[in-house]
């Protein structure tokens, strides 16, 4: 049954009774990586596996996402600042315990590519805090994947350097 979740603002990526935070260095410049998740929000599925889809509603306002196993978001965006970062909390969801939840993509130039971090910051019932620490390593996991799969598909394999035979 979905349920409407207390309303939170960007500060709450920072002040939250639980975050995680994870963090990768892409290949990808911001812009592709920016364009990828604030931009092309129905890309979501192709790199992030646990998302089933992802659909933007309102004009770009907000979002609705779907993960596999059957939960779904109703979010809105908090802060959607190209190549710099891409915010959002989620408003209504069928996910049990949660009472608050939001997210932030931050991004920032490292050589040639991007720093990616997300964090996931939230508030529930103790037993959903605890589940959500716990759920931490795979959560990473998770992340480190997708942001391999995310970059390449930002940076396609370069063809062999002319006499190299590679």
């Amino acid at each position: 049954m979905a349920r409407r979740l207390r309303p939170v603002e960007l500060d709450f990526t920072v002040s939250a009774p639980v975050r995680l935070v994870f963090s990768a260095v892409l290949a990808a410049p911001p812009p592709a990586v920016y364009r990828s998740l604030a931009v092309e929000v129905g890309s979501l599925p192709s790199w992030f596996t646990a998302v089933a889809s992802a659909v933007p509603t309102g004009d770009g306002a907000g979002r609705t996402v779907r993960l596999r196993g059957g939960v779904r978001f109703e979010e809105t965006i908090l802060a959607a600042e190209p190549d710099v970062r891409y915010a959002y909390r989620v408003d209504v969801t069928n996910a049990p315990g949660v009472t608050a939840m939001a997210e932030e993509w931050a991004l920032r130039p490292e050589g040639r590519g991007t720093r990616l971090r997300w964090t996931m910051a939230a508030d529930g019932a103790p037993p959903f805090r605890l589940g959500l620490r716990l759920a931490g390593p795979g959560l990473a996991l998770s992340f480190r994947g997708a942001a391999r799969r995310l970059d390449r598909r930002l940076t396609p394999a370069r063809p062999p350097s002319p006499g190299t035979g590679r």
